[in-house]
């Protein structure tokens, strides 16, 4: 009867596991579809930012949150005007997507990893800070240190949000490479700073500047400077992933992309200036490609090449249990 009673015990907490990770597994998909989205979204945010920025059509609409006055502006509507007007509206959208999903976590927060709704909340304030910003660029009429500041927490959004990705998709898993992870973050933070020297270039007018006037040319040979140690270090990131196969063979995909956006990245600084920066394609391709750099990095960071253990490390125990 023991005996019995026993067996009997392990079967209901076997089906009750089956049953809470499929339950479980059902919610977190909805989240890493949300977030998929949310990361090709700010994705076109930075590029739209970008595209703005170069076309000059920041203050294409005088007011703010309104364009013109009016959610649609078709009176007044031109390539700046759309320019300014779409970056708004795409900036509220990301908003809303992460406000929903932040209400989900709430939501279901019995069925989901406890950090889930802490990040999200996290999320939810650098959006407020974002457009926050984003005021402030026409209040302050385009002042470098604002716009500045408005790019970097669009980029704290993108890293956030594809490390919760990253979280979701690595739960229950062995502990990750610190030391990986660290090789992988000097580059990050390279291109991050070098994102905010090109930023501070075009916001002041220096590049212009300089190649016209061979004056103030400081910012924009620091900004050329930087490309050596970015270079450097990526190439050290694939040549650590050769000698070690087994990163490479999980991450060569995503190296591959680092090399082809290294090298593009390079040719369209290089036809910027020899086109005095008169050619907004190359300069919009410039930021997209540093968009996109920042994105992988962040994604080979909070990535975990190990396999994960969940469901059917939990399964097994089960097995074993019930076989004894």
């Amino acid at each position: 009867m023991v005996f019995k009673s026993n067996l009997l015990c392990k079967i209901i907490g076997f089906i009750h596991l089956i049953n809470n990770q499929l339950y479980k597994s059902k919610y977190l998909t909805i989240f890493k579809r949300l977030g998929s989205h949310s990361v090709l979204a700010l994705i076109a945010l930075i590029v739209i930012g970008g595209a703005t920025r170069v076309m000059e059509a920041g203050l294409a609409c005088p007011d703010w949150p309104l364009c013109y006055g009016s959610f649609l502006p078709f009176n007044h509507m031109n390539l700046r005007v759309f320019l300014e007007w779409f970056h708004r509206l795409d900036a509220f959208l990301v908003g809303i997507l992460i406000l929903f999903k932040f209400a989900l976590s709430i939501i279901w927060k019995n069925e989901i990893p406890n950090w889930l709704p802490k990040t999200y909340s996290l999320l939810l304030f650098l959006v407020i800070v974002q457009g926050s910003f984003g005021a402030l660029t026409v209040i302050n009429l385009l002042d470098s240190y604002t716009v500045t500041g408005h790019l970097l927490i669009a980029f704290l959004l993108l890293i956030t949000t594809i490390s919760i990705n990253q979280n979701l998709e690595n739960d229950d898993i062995e502990e990750p490479l610190i030391w990986w992870r660290f090789l992988l973050l000097f580059p990050l933070l390279l291109t991050l700073i070098q994102s905010f020297i090109g930023v501070r270039l075009s916001s002041t007018w220096s590049a212009h500047i300089c190649l016209s006037f061979n004056k103030q040319c400081l910012i924009l040979n620091t900004h050329k400077l930087f490309a050596f140690p970015i270079a450097f270090s990526i190439l050290l990131i694939i040549a650590t992933a050769i000698y070690k196969r087994s990163l490479l063979n999980e991450n060569w995909k995503y190296l591959s992309a680092l090399i082809i956006l290294l090298f593009s990245q390079i040719a369209l600084g290089v036809f910027s200036l020899k086109t005095n920066l008169n050619e907004p394609i190359f300069i919009i391709g410039h930021q997209l490609n540093a968009s996109l750099f920042i994105a992988i990095l962040t994604t080979l960071i909070f990535r975990n090449p190990f396999t994960k253990k969940g469901l059917n490390h939990s399964l097994n125990s089960q097995m074993v249990g019930m076989n004894s």
